[in-house]
């Protein structure tokens, strides 16, 4: 794949990852100011009918009482009649309409006492009214005269309309203001009130409450109600006509941002587990996407160096056939024994190679038999040592064993476990561009038998160190070609030390050589 494309793709599914997530946190915003929003009005509504409940409670009661004291009475201290008549007449039906409304006064002598208030001598009267409509129709009798006969008549005969009920209500209003609170109303009933039209509502939620006269506190509160503003809701309690009142009834809900959260709780944890199920799936991608186009690199490196590393030998062995088929060389035995000995090690240089990648892809599917036997740790170091001892002698260099584990018998597979120890030792040879300088030691941590491989050679940065076991990694040293090798050695290293139960590990600094450590258990 392009980089340039790679990238703008990654820009691209970063971008609409980020636009996700911030419209799933937009949504569950707006939910919650949607609930709050909701939750306020039901809020407001119940207050309000728990007012009006509260008035209508009160103006009955004062009603019952005046119709048991006027009942009490019995007769009227004063009656006073007015009467309004008004006529109107219809040229095009001949009718005339006559309305008269009548309004009886009654006084009892019952004072505004009544209202627990004796500085005022304003005394309560009740009303009646008596409505007539009466329509007649003009008739012309044989004589030629006028007649009127009477079509219809309604009489209504009751209370006052609602205009005059209103004048009595305000009037009432004026007067029971100079009844205190704790008169006027209960906590029991506010208490009572409150929570029935919150349950009517489905609103299941503690609460607190208290009645406010021009601010300051009365005793119809809760002992926990506060006036955080937040928490809190307000309504006029007992206003006059005008819509004014000295007393505020509030609410607060100590618990409401729970409650409000709870309420669409379910539909955000659903919502946040699938933005996390897309963010660690978006990773997971990216990250493959990343490790595929590493794999890819390595593999063509891999490839590479592969393609020199046959061709070398092939072309070696190619000019050694060519020279034993002049017949000249016939003449000197030695050359062609040489040239026959170059056939050889090549040839077994690319088996070598060839035997390598076989055995990761063994290793990989698991079709790799590994027999497991009773064997001596130092016995194989000396066995691996003799594989590449004639390489080292050879570059000047040496190996310096230093066995001193007091036990050293482990269950493992000789060859296998002969291969790791050659493959450690051939890395320790090749990156060390002088000489090669090796030591190998012996030793005995708790259950285990520990063998350390020390180099002088390179050495390597901690980002290579780090990636050293992987399959097909090498570190690029300017010329890929510098030092053969497929990154294969030390991943066959692991995973045959992991089957041993064993542990692997490596030490290193830049230019200062590495340090292999091979930890199995003792029998």
């Amino acid at each position: 794949m392009n980089k340039r494309l790679f990238i703008a793709l990654v820009i691209l599914m970063s971008l609409s990852l980020i636009g996700i997530i911030f419209v799933q946190g937009y949504w569950i915003k707006t939910a919650v100011d949607n609930k709050e929003e909701q939750f306020s009005n039901t809020v407001s509504q119940v207050l309000q009918s728990v007012v009006q409940r509260v008035e209508q409670r009160e103006i009955k009661d004062y009603s019952d009482k005046l119709l048991q004291i006027i009942d009490s009475v019995g007769e009227l201290k004063e009656s006073t009649l007015n009467e309004i008549f008004y006529i109107e007449k219809n040229e095009n039906s001949n009718e005339t309409f006559i309305y008269s409304h009548g309004i009886l006064e009654e006084d009892y002598g019952i004072t505004a006492t009544f209202f627990d208030n004796s500085f005022d001598s304003t005394a309560i009267k009740s009303y009646v009214s008596k409505r007539t409509t009466i329509i007649y129709r003009e008739d012309k009798g044989l004589d030629g005269k006028s007649a009127y006969t009477p079509v219809e008549k309604i009489q209504k005969i009751g209370n006052m309309s609602q205009i005059e009920k209103a004048q009595f209500e305000d009037y009432f209003r004026v007067l029971v203001n100079r009844v205190p609170i704790h008169k006027r109303v209960s906590k029991a009933e506010l208490e009572f009130l409150i929570q029935r039209e919150l349950k009517d509502r489905n609103i299941d939620l503690d609460f607190e409450y208290g009645v406010f006269a021009n601010g300051l506190a009365t005793k119809i509160k809760t002992r926990a109600f506060n006036l955080n503003k937040n928490t809190r809701y307000k309504t006029p309690l007992f206003s006059d006509t005008e819509g004014n009142s000295p007393y505020s009834l509030m609410v607060s809900f100590p618990k409401k941002k729970k409650f409000l959260i709870s309420s669409i709780i379910g539909m955000a944890l659903l919502s946040i587990i699938f933005t996390i199920i897309i963010i660690v799936a978006y990773s997971s991608a990216l990250f493959q996407l990343i490790r595929q186009k590493q794999i890819s690199e390595i593999k063509t490196d891999f490839i590479n160096n592969m393609t020199h590393e046959f061709k070398t030998p092939i072309a070696t062995i190619n000019l050694a056939l060519d020279a034993i088929k002049n017949p000249k060389a016939f003449e000197d035995p030695d050359k062609v024994k040489r040239y026959l000995k170059m056939i050889r090690d090549e040839n077994h240089r690319m088996h070598a190679q060839v035997e390598n990648v076989l055995r990761i892809s063994k290793l990989d599917k698991n079709q790799l038999d590994i027999n497991k036997d009773r064997v001596d740790v130092h016995d194989l170091i000396e066995d691996a040592i003799s594989h590449v001892e004639l390489i080292v002698e050879d570059r000047g260099g040496y190996i310096h064993t230093h066995l001193e584990a007091e036990k050293s018998m482990v269950l493992a597979n000789e060859s296998h476990f002969t291969n790791v120890l050659v493959n450690i030792l051939d890395n320790a040879i090749k990156y060390s561009p002088e000489s090669p300088k090796i030591d190998v030691f012996t030793e005995v941590v708790k259950n285990h038998v520990v063998i350390r491989i020390q180099d002088q050679g390179a050495g390597m940065t901690k980002a290579v160190l780090k990636r050293i076991f992987e399959k097909f990694y090498r570190e690029h040293t300017g010329d890929i070609h510098n030092v053969k090798g497929h990154g294969l050695g030390l991943a066959y290293v692991k995973r045959i030390i992991d089957d041993h139960q064993g542990e692997v590990y490596a030490e290193s600094e830049k230019n200062k050589g590495s340090i292999f450590y091979v930890k199995l258990p003792l029998i």
